[in-house]
């Protein structure tokens, strides 16, 4: 008997120490909802009498709603500064709630539209000045002023170049461009010349009619008689060059260095 009590006093020693080295375990609340319905309704009970023991067919539910999987509907969020594709500054957008924790609030773009945040932070209720006209200006900017469009020309027949001309590079570069958002070179370039090969001039192009971008465009020279190609087309071709008009040559030193893998 005494035996017992010391390795049961022993065991609760221990025990107890365990649970004091043992850290409470971290429990965090989540909003989950289950709705269920009885698939038959249990009998009433007369007043005044013992309530009848259920059966077993009245623990039968079927699901109504189950919120873990509903859809989580749109979430109001307001820009703490002015994100590229989403919005100027103070602006409030809704967005799909995982998107918006993962890259907008836990980044610090953004914030809950609280109406104490909305009292501080929102500004587009009283105004909305858009930079651009369009949320996709500065990313279409970019792009283009990264760009060095090659207009490929006939070695072998007269040319004058054209807006069409312009038009159809850009479409193989990926750009779909109108002929009304293309400037051309005050200049007029016509060949062949082999003078222009290789050489650079620069068309402008409006964007959504109001926004305008210079473009840094090479001339090459190009047949589909292999034996008289100039040269081919690889990384070292987009380095930049002299201008075909000297005075040009101002404006395209002040554009990006060409980046000739870059892509919408």
């Amino acid at each position: 008997m005494l035996n017992w009590k010391l390795n049961a006093s022993f065991g609760c020693t221990v025990a107890k120490s365990l649970l004091t080295a043992i850290p409470n375990p971290v429990v965090q609340q989540t909003r989950n909802t289950v709705i269920l319905k009885r698939v038959y309704n249990p009998p009433l009970n007369k007043k005044g009498c013992i309530p009848r023991r259920l059966k077993n067919r009245s623990f039968i539910y079927e699901l109504v709603e189950n919120t873990n999987v509903k859809p989580k509907p749109p979430l109001d969020i307001i820009l703490t500064q002015y994100v590229e594709g989403y919005g100027e500054k103070g602006e409030k957008i809704t967005i799909k709630p995982q998107k918006a924790y993962n890259e907008f609030l836990l980044p610090g773009l953004a914030v809950y539209a609280s109406p104490e945040n909305i009292e501080k932070y929102l500004t587009s209720k009283v105004t909305n000045k858009k930079t651009y006209s369009s949320l996709f200006v500065p990313m279409t900017i970019r792009f283009l002023s990264r760009i060095c469009l090659v207009v490929n020309m006939s070695i072998e027949n007269p040319w004058v170049l054209e807006k069409w001309h312009i038009r159809t590079n850009f479409r193989r570069s990926g750009f779909i461009v109108s002929d009304e958002a293309i400037t051309m070179p005050e200049k007029e370039i016509s060949g062949p010349n082999l003078d222009f090969e290789n050489k650079e001039f620069y068309v402008t192009i409006t964007i959504n009619k109001t926004e305008k971008v210079n473009v840094r465009c090479k001339l090459h020279h190009d047949t589909f008689d292999i034996s008289k190609q100039l040269c081919e087309i690889d990384a070292s071709f987009y380095a930049p060059t002299e201008a075909i008009f000297p005075e040009d040559q101002e404006v395209l030193d002040s554009l990006q260095k060409p980046q000739p893998k870059e892509s919408v």
